[in-house]
């Protein structure tokens, strides 16, 4: 599926210069240079394209420092820098897979909690480790809060 989000990002950003969206074409291409960041980075553990995980993790990772970014700049007063912001994060997160919705993600702890068969905060890798089988649909940042209240923490 890496090559799969690959060609969407190029297919992307033709689409983009074709219609002569400055905004989204800028966007995808800093989405395509850090994806080629990232394949440069993992190259000397023998890896020439990083798997669909990482790239998806690289999208996250993406969003997350435009939302900081939109909060420092709501702080300093700049609308104009808070708004490209929230342009780019828009852009980036068309090419993340359908995230679950607070309830899922609440379901699939209570799910994940039973069969690790946790009882305290010292099991909490062991939920996560179930969590994990969701994949890409499931936001780890938003269940990690979730599993230690639950938990008790």
């Amino acid at each position: 599926m890496a090559d799969d989000l690959r060609a969407r990002f190029n297919a992307a950003m033709k689409e983009a210069m074709l219609a002569k969206d400055a905004a989204r074409t800028s966007t995808v291409r800093m989405i395509i240079a850090k994806l080629k960041e990232v394949d440069i980075a993992a190259r000397p553990s023998g890896v020439d394209k990083v798997p669909d995980d990482q790239v998806v993790a690289m999208l996250r990772s993406m969003v997350k420092s435009r939302r900081e970014s939109v909060e420092l700049y709501r702080q300093g007063g700049r609308q104009e820098l808070v708004d490209k912001e929230l342009a780019e994060i828009a852009v980036i997160e068309s090419f993340l897979p359908q995230q679950m919705d607070e309830a899922a993600i609440a379901a699939a702890v209570d799910a994940a909690i039973a069969e690790a068969g946790a009882s305290s905060v010292k099991d909490m890798g062991k939920v996560m480790a179930v969590l994990k089988k969701h994949g890409p649909a499931l936001d780890m940042s938003r269940a990690n809060p979730l599993v230690k209240a639950r938990l008790g923490a």
